[in-house]
């Protein structure tokens, strides 16, 4: 009897944990069995070894090869399970040092002729397989780039299963073999939107300035064309650049959803746009089989905008109230749950009734009241409660987009405002978004002069207990942008408009 061992890393959101691949090569009729709670894809990994190892030029044992993948309670999907499995087989047969194969984590998937295909989720994977404390970890050439993104752990890049072999000492020529690369990275797009293109609406360009800083959700109700989009859009680009810890957690994201192969961190804040008949799963992540982020964890740091927002599935709104107030989505399965980071700007879009004609100067609508009422009620009051800021967006005239001479805040400005009213947050409480118990004890507790009239809206209903610890987040962002110490009365009152600026 030989055995052979080796490592991969099974993935469960942005997590991982290691799982021992032990091979047993015994006598009996030649079968290769694979257990311990495979996929199907997984399960497929038999055919493409086995062809995989003979084109290397290496024998299959003709006996009984049993791989199991321990702990087997533990959910294993996908096919990057292959190159593990075939060196433990070739290690079980001694054709490669069995010692080096143990002491190494491998990930990729084969191709028929031997050679390594580029997986997803490389980048999280080896992130894991370092925090769990493998030192060396090997990765098909197609990911080198990605996998090199870690730091403290070694990553080697092979092209083909003799490559790897040969990585490992074994007595075998690798040959010049054409690597498969990964798909052609799109590349992130040098964004030229520029908060000084919108015109005509000041009070607008300093609301968004303020959802920037304190990473408020914005709630946007106006006619169509009145700059609903350009609006969110340059959201996102003012916003500072991501810390290391949320551009490794982007990246991450992006490896698994197969976005792009990436050479370098996700720096910038991502703006996502789902369609509005986006599902709960395409809006949350899920899916069968493999647990798959959806557009909340790939807005992670940046902007969710959902244009059109009442025309999105209540079942669709509603999945996005519990990933609001935690910061992160948690996805529950029979065998497995996957926890993905969530924490985003929500700017939802929205017309002032299904014709879109209502307040208009120049159009009449044909909407009835209650028509209008039934349509932004498809948005649930658990869910508005949870907007920061409600913002009516009027359309501008012809006058005012072609006035060159007023005054215009710039991306690069705007950006250094929310910069510097980030760091005064997280000196005064260690992080941009303060606890309500914070803004309701202790010292950060504003005086009752302050808040005197947010009291009174709470006494008589107008406000719920949410509303009113946004309402005092919004007045000490408006306070750090002022370059204030304490919010006055008039940031409360300034927050208090922007907070029912819009009828809900």
């Amino acid at each position: 009897m030989s055995i052979g061992r080796t490592r991969s890393i099974a993935l469960s959101g942005l997590g991982g944990r290691f799982v021992d691949i032990e091979v047993d090569i015994a006598a009996g009729l030649p079968a290769l069995v694979l257990i311990g709670l495979p996929d199907t894809s997984l399960g497929e990994a038999k055919d493409r070894v086995r062809s995989a190892i003979t084109n290397s030029g290496f024998a299959m044992p003709p006996t009984r090869v049993t791989v199991n993948l321990s702990p087997a309670s533990v959910p294993k999907q996908g096919s990057g399970f292959d190159l593990a499995i075939a060196l433990a087989i070739l290690a079980g047969t001694g054709a490669v040092p069995a010692d080096s194969v143990a002491g190494c984590v491998h990930l990729g998937e084969l191709a028929l002729d031997g050679r390594l295909r580029p997986i997803a989720g490389i980048l999280p994977a080896v992130v894991a397989a370092r925090d769990a404390g493998a030192t060396r970890v090997m990765v098909p050439w197609g990911n080198r780039a990605e996998g090199e993104l870690v730091p403290d752990v070694t990553v080697i890049a092979v092209a083909s299963l003799a490559g790897a072999a040969c990585e490992h000492g074994a007595n075998v020529v690798a040959g010049d073999v054409d690597p498969i690369e990964a798909p052609v990275e799109p590349g992130v797009v040098s964004s030229s939107v520029d908060l000084a293109d919108i015109v005509g609406q000041p009070d607008l360009v300093d609301a968004l300035i303020v959802a920037a800083a304190g990473g408020h959700h914005v709630l946007m109700v106006g006619p169509p064309g009145a700059g609903k989009t350009m609006l969110a859009e340059r959201l996102a680009a003012i916003l500072p650049d991501l810390d290391t810890d949320d551009a490794v957690d982007v990246t991450s994201v992006a490896s698994l959803t197969r976005v792009a192969h990436t050479s370098r961190l996700i720096t910038r804040p991502p703006f996502i746009a789902p369609h509005h008949t986006a599902t709960s799963v395409a809006m949350v992540g899920g899916g069968s089989g493999v647990i798959r982020p959806g557009a909340i964890s790939q807005a992670h740091g940046g902007v969710l905008f959902l244009d059109e927002a009442p025309e999105f599935s209540s079942a669709v709104l509603d999945a996005l109230r519990q990933p609001l107030e935690s910061g992160d989505i948690v996805i529950h399965r029979a065998a497995q749950s996957a926890r993905f980071p969530a924490r985003i700007h929500l700017v939802l879009a929205a017309n002032p009734c299904p014709c879109g004609r209502a307040g208009s100067a120049d159009s009449t609508c044909e909407c009835t009241p209650d028509k209008r009422r039934r349509y932004l009620a498809r948005l649930s009051g658990p869910i508005r409660d949870r907007i920061d800021m409600r913002l009516a967006v009027e359309r501008v005239s012809r006058a005012t987009v072609f006035d060159s001479d007023s005054p215009r805040v710039t991306t690069t400005v705007a950006r250094e405002r929310v910069t510097s009213a980030r760091a005064a947050a997280i000196e005064r409480w260690g992080r941009t978004r303060p606890d309500a118990t914070e803004l309701r004890t202790g010292r950060f507790r504003l005086a009752p002069a302050t808040v005197r009239a947010i009291d009174a809206a709470l006494d008589r209903g107008a406000i719920t207990m949410r509303g009113y610890d946004r309402i005092i987040r919004i007045a000490w962002t408006l306070a750090d942008c002022a370059g204030t110490t304490t919010p006055t009365p008039e940031h409360v009152g300034r927050a208090y408009f922007l907070r029912q600026g819009v009828a809900s």
